[in-house]
């Protein structure tokens, strides 16, 4: 884990969806480095800071009222807004085939349009202070695992937002970027591989995916997203950065041939 203490300070920064898995690391990493942090989420986390430099409220990112008063509570509590991390986001498994058209739609709205009206809200406070964008894409907005369609068209349509708000609004002054995650070790994913009889068999099998040799650790997002949101990063925009031990650099081959 990186140190970045104070290379935030005096800056307010919103996470969605930080309650909990990389969220929550990013949420405590901007902390961490000075950020004054609000947590926008459905559900409010047991565990907030106790120093009040993190604070919760409702928001529900695919419902615009609820974003244009999410938003306006944070300018009226904390007097300005620099840094808007779009993290929210759902992911179910279901074949392209017979689909649902709900599902698709919701997928749609949380993935999608949530950093849209999130971004567009956003944008006349964040022009004011030189503000960033981070977008939480993934592996699967270049590929495809099966039965995950929505998501994978939602992480591609991230990707691509990511790039026009880049373009639309740099002359604002504001800086637009994502970060593109693979597998990373958070809650919903180990207790898909707890699910597997024979545990130990499956990560091994995942951390030979990485030419790293290991999975991802949420603190791995939290501390690209840390460095996206701060002065280091400062002639970065319209990139997508991959963080995931290198495992889209190397073509699949048989295990036999590890």
């Amino acid at each position: 884990m990186s140190d970045h203490r104070d290379v935030l300070d005096g800056r307010v920064a919103v996470v969605t969806g930080g309650s909990r898995g990389i969220g929550r690391a990013i949420v405590q990493h901007l902390a961490r480095a000075g950020a004054t942090v609000v947590i926008g989420d459905l559900n409010e986390p047991s565990d907030l800071d106790d120093g009040g430099s993190i604070t919760c409220a409702h928001l529900d990112v695919a419902t615009e009222d609820s974003v244009v008063t999410f938003i306006s509570e944070v300018v009226a509590s904390h007097g300005n807004l620099d840094i808007v991390v779009n993290n929210a986001g759902i992911m179910f498994e279901e074949p392209v085939v017979g689909h649902s058209v709900d599902r698709w739609t919701k997928a749609l709205a949380v993935n999608l349009t949530g950093p849209f009206l999130m971004a567009k809200h956003a944008a006349e406070h964040l022009a004011a202070r030189q503000g960033i964008v981070v977008n939480i894409g993934s592996i699967e907005g270049y590929a495809c695992n099966p039965n995950h369609a929505a998501y994978a068209a939602t992480k591609g349509g991230v990707h691509g937002l990511t790039k026009a708000l880049a373009v639309d609004l740099g002359p604002m002054g504001i800086r637009c970027n994502a970060v593109a995650p693979g597998w990373i070790d958070t809650e919903l994913n180990a207790s898909y591989i707890d699910s597997h009889p024979d545990r130990d068999k499956i990560v091994d099998a995942l951390a030979k995916l990485h030419p790293i040799g290991r999975i991802g650790d949420p603190t791995d997002v939290a501390d690209v997203v840390t460095w996206l949101a701060g002065p280091d990063s400062a002639f970065v925009t319209g990139q997508v950065i991959t963080i995931d031990g290198g495992r889209t650099a190397r073509p699949n081959l048989p295990s036999a041939l590890w």
